[in-house]
């Protein structure tokens, strides 16, 4: 599936991969964010953890009757009020999303699958 958006000069196609890269790599950049997680259930209790290359898979891109909405399966560094973090995270991805595509997103979903401390590497 493709988001479609109409300019003046012609129609634009944005795939939902692209989306879910550009709002997996704007979320890395917020403080207290360690990465992304698997959307996979969870193994042993413990969320597999995403490198850069696979930031997308953390990343669910939903376009129904042309309104996007994200789900984002994230970890959060403990000491972290969790709260903030994803409340950053939906900021700075809504934010990214309208500079760089030009798209209103309707909503971004966070689902917070673990916390990691420094211990855990």
């Amino acid at each position: 599936m493709t988001v479609e958006l109409s300019t003046p000069l012609g129609k634009i196609d944005v795939t939902e991969d692209v989306i879910a890269r550009i709002a997996g790599g704007a979320a890395m950049e917020v403080f207290g964010l360690v990465g992304m997680a698997s959307r996979k259930a969870l193994k042993d209790g413990i969320a597999e953890l995403l490198g850069l290359e696979t930031l997308s898979k953390g990343v669910v891109v939903f376009n129904q009757n042309g309104e996007v909405s994200l789900d984002m399966h994230i970890i959060v560094s403990y000491g972290t009020k969790i709260s903030e973090v994803a409340g950053n995270v939906q900021r700075r991805v809504r934010y990214t999303l309208e500079q760089m595509v030009g798209i209103d997103v309707a909503a971004i979903n966070i689902y917070v699958q673990g916390v990691r401390t420094d211990r855990d590497t």
